[in-house]
């Protein structure tokens, strides 16, 4: 989504004048180390939920999937439910929130969630999502699964250090200690935009059995659209997004125009940009993206990722990690930060003739965010694909978190 705000971070910087601007904040910039270490600790600030029910309940997930056979290498869903309905089983927000618990890594606190029972999976989230994006997916995945949902650093309830430079690789460094310390088990990455390619970096650098699989919701190119320079569109607004880059890095005026990009209007003009489905587009989630960025650092992760290098491209780690891990790709073809005819959407639409380990399937009329947007259709393609992977034990041996 970072692109999404990028765009109306340009939008309000062409209709906003400075003199009216208020001065910004104090600047505390603090230098961090990415060297990875594993001297992270774990502290509770609320009891992790078990919810779950056992594993094995096919019959009724076989009624969910309807036609969606989940072992094909393409095809596009459709589903026939009514989209207002396909958007309203949520978990309550209130719930999940207080079932969360807090992981302690490298001196600073991350938020995550736990629910149910089984073979373990981790729900990564996109740019300006947390926990909360994830509402229509952990009730039902908790029915089979032990269902990890992660805020990553400066994101959500997670720590954002004020000065800090956040890296596609610093969350992925983020995601194998998290897999290694709290969950300690082969693990299914599911993630969404930014989410699906910290996940492909996370994975390719594992140098343990980590990760069972990997379910990507439109991966992202890069943390931002400086990654995607062979695509038209792109190269028609690189001016512009190198004129933001300048103007983001000037506190005031960044202060100014993430003022405006947070507004709630605003902000449920860019999310009903990017869903197909517009029912899902409620005030819950305008709350889910605008709560968090009211906190302190808010701005600086925002500057960060819309500013900072774009990281690795998923399309030059695919092959390797496919090699490893099997891999299932669920794409929304009205998607316009990562459309299918652009560079990355013709990459991974192309995947499956070419490395045997990857299934795509295609969701028609779905937006940037299918989990959210149509998450029936998510659940017909991702329920199915669960069951073919093999079972999994305890990593062994395992590093001991410390008190």
């Amino acid at each position: 989504m970072a692109a999404a705000l990028a765009a109306a971070a340009a939008a309000a910087a062409h209709h906003h004048r400075l003199s009216s601007s208020s001065p910004a904040a104090r600047t505390r910039v603090v230098h961090h180390h990415h060297r990875r270490r594993r001297s992270s600790s774990l502290s509770f600030s609320a009891p992790a939920s078990s919810h779950g029910c056992p594993r094995g309940a096919r019959a009724l997930r076989r009624a969910a999937a309807g036609d969606g056979g989940g072992n094909g290498s393409g095809g596009v869903s459709t589903g026939t439910v009514d989209p207002a309905a396909a958007s309203s089983p949520s978990s309550s927000l209130e719930e999940l929130y207080r079932s969360c618990a807090t992981w302690t890594w490298r001196g600073m606190r991350v938020n995550y969630l736990v629910r149910g029972e089984g073979p373990p999976l981790l729900l990564v989230h996109g740019f300006g999502a947390s926990v909360g994006h994830w509402r229509r997916n952990i009730g039902v995945l908790s029915e089979s699964y032990t269902v990890y949902a992660i805020d990553l650093l400066g994101f959500g309830a997670s720590d954002k250090p004020p000065g800090f430079s956040y890296t596609m690789e610093t969350w992925a460094e983020l995601i194998l200690d998290f897999l290694d310390e709290v969950v300690r088990r082969p693990t299914v990455l599911v993630g969404n935009s930014v989410g699906s390619l910290a996940c492909v970096i996370a994975a390719a650098d594992s140098s343990r059995d980590l990760v069972r699989g990997l379910v990507l919701l439109n991966c992202s190119g890069g943390m931002n659209n400086k990654a995607i320079v062979d695509d038209w569109r792109i190269k028609l607004l690189l001016p512009l997004l190198w004129l933001i880059d300048f103007l983001l890095k000037q506190r005031r005026i960044a202060s100014a125009l993430f003022e405006r990009v947070k507004d709630r209007s605003n902000l449920k003009d860019i999310l009903l940009s990017v869903y197909g489905n517009k029912d899902a587009v409620d005030d819950e989630l305008v709350e889910i993206i605008r709560g968090p960025a009211d906190g302190e650092g808010a701005l600086d992760a925002f500057v960060s990722t819309v500013t900072g290098p774009p990281g690795p491209s998923p399309i030059a780690l695919m092959p390797a990690v496919a090699a490893r891990s099997p891999v299932l790709v669920l794409w929304g073809d009205r998607d316009p930060f990562t459309p299918i005819d652009g560079p990355v959407g013709r990459y991974f639409s192309a995947l499956p003739s070419e490395l045997p380990n990857v299934t795509l399937h295609m969701l028609e009329g779905v937006g940037h965010c299918p989990h959210d947007d149509r998450p029936d259709l998510v659940h017909a393609k991702l329920l199915p694909w669960l069951d073919t992977l093999p079972s999994t034990t305890a990593l062994t041996p395992v590093s001991s978190p410390a008190a």
